[in-house]
């Protein structure tokens, strides 16, 4: 589906589905949204810094306000601070938060042409409707014609679900140094998407 450049702790599962209906018309059932009510699971310190391990190895920083969204995400659960926002996100959310890594989440009919991973040598771009800007050097990347539009921070704003969506791409951020486990959340997803009615199919990433 997406092929990615030699990378050698890079273990991506991308993940794409159709929606039975716009994203603003399918809501999260009930058991997501207990799911997304439970606390965090116990802190996974190996995993924390495999994750880490994976974004700075094309020389990227990830700490502070650039630390991977996974790690967000516990500390939101743990603040009890998770609300729902859309049925994809709060999957997203919740599988994240279950499985201790990073996903990117984009309309894919937001993107443009094909698509594919690979580190940024230097760029930036928007992430929110504010104009907070990411600064992307060194960091993995999900590009298609335009440039980067996702990664294990935060994502563009340009590729970002709204109302009207239909198609959904995620990318699940795993590393060798786990093995097994991006697979796994991959399988998750999928499982949650298909509770909503949604066509899914989802495969590793290729390399180039």
């Amino acid at each position: 589906m997406i092929d990615a450049q030699p990378h050698p702790l890079l273990d991506a599962w991308i993940l794409e589905a159709r929606l039975p209906a716009a994203l603003a018309e399918v809501s999260s059932p009930d058991p997501l949204l207990v799911a997304l009510a439970e606390g965090p699971p116990q802190t996974d310190e190996a995993l924390k810094t495999a994750v880490r391990g994976l974004l700075r190895h094309g020389g990227f920083k990830p700490s502070g306000r650039n630390k991977p969204a996974s790690e967000y995400l516990l500390k939101a659960a743990e603040g009890g601070f998770l609300k729902p926002i859309n049925a994809v996100v709060d999957i997203c959310n919740v599988v994240s938060r279950d499985h201790g890594l990073p996903i990117s989440v984009v309309d894919l009919d937001r993107t443009d042409g094909a698509l594919h991973i690979q580190v940024v040598q230097a760029g930036s771009y928007l992430f929110n409707a504010s104009g907070q800007e990411l600064k992307l050097d060194g960091l993995l990347c999900l590009h298609d014609q335009s440039g980067p539009c996702a990664n294990a921070v935060k994502d563009s704003q340009r590729t970002k679900t709204h109302d009207g969506t239909r198609r959904v791409l995620a990318v699940i951020w795993g590393s060798h140094e786990v093995p097994g486990l991006a697979e796994r959340t991959c399988l998750a997803y999928a499982d949650w998407l298909g509770r909503l009615g949604a066509e899914v199919r989802s495969g590793p990433a290729l390399p180039r």
